[in-house]
């Protein structure tokens, strides 16, 4: 094992990665600018809190809880049965940006991961994005 540290220990380990998961729902359960995603849950937000954490206690090096209880996370496969575009990408990050804020990740790691997410997210479209009606 590689004597440098994971990310999921530098963070604060399961506790933090917790509390982000916990915070994220919440967020995405009030915030009226994530009501798209939110319309794409089930009414009881603790399933999907709970994959969450599975997900990214192994993302982030942790325990690979996910991939232990259901196989390879397969994200694209999984997220496509929901029509997500750059507006639900986007109402995801407003989630997560908030949820680390509040949750107290500090930086570098903050962005660092913040972007790393971002990536992850935009992985997930599966719409194309809208025409523009501008000439130019």
């Amino acid at each position: 094992m590689s004597e440098e540290k994971k990310m999921y220990e530098l963070i604060g380990g399961e506790p933090v990665v917790r509390k982000i998961c916990q915070r994220f729902y919440e967020i995405m359960a009030t915030l009226p600018e994530a009501r798209g995603i939110l319309e794409m849950h089930n009414e009881n937000l603790r399933g999907a809190e709970e994959k969450l954490f599975m997900f990214l206690s192994g993302w982030l090096g942790g325990p690979n809880l996910f991939q232990e209880r259901f196989g390879h996370p397969r994200l694209k496969m999984r997220h496509f049965p929901f029509k997500i575009g750059k507006s639900e990408r986007d109402q995801w990050m407003l989630c997560m940006v908030h949820a680390f804020e509040d949750v107290g990740i500090e930086e570098p790691m903050r962005s660092d991961l913040l972007h790393s997410l971002l990536n992850l997210a935009d992985h997930m479209r599966n719409q194309p994005e809208p025409e523009s009606n501008s000439e130019e």
